[in-house]
């Protein structure tokens, strides 16, 4: 394969940088969209929302350890109250 370099127009070029300014506001919303999913889900549909969760956490810089937390605790409560901490902080 080669490394070859894309060439992207100048839309697609602002769009990407739109996108990669945006991504905490994108990840924030995404985990508060997740929030419900937790609620309703069950099996291991369940596992999947709390593992897209996650992912949704380590983009927002959640530290570690209380990622471990919320996921020993599967709260979903718990992660309500983080994603109003980090709106506050918006």
């Amino acid at each position: 394969m080669t490394d070859a370099k894309r060439d992207y127009s100048a839309h697609q070029q602002k769009i990407i940088k739109r996108y990669y300014e945006n991504i905490d506001g994108i990840a924030l919303q995404r985990l508060a969209e997740l929030v419900g999913e937790l609620y309703l889900a069950e099996g291991k549909k369940k596992e999947k929302v709390w593992q897209n969760a996650v992912a949704a956490m380590k983009k927002l810089k959640v530290p570690e350890s209380r990622i471990e937390h919320l996921l020993k605790t599967q709260k979903p409560e718990l992660v309500a109250e983080l994603v109003k901490e980090l709106q506050a902080k918006k």
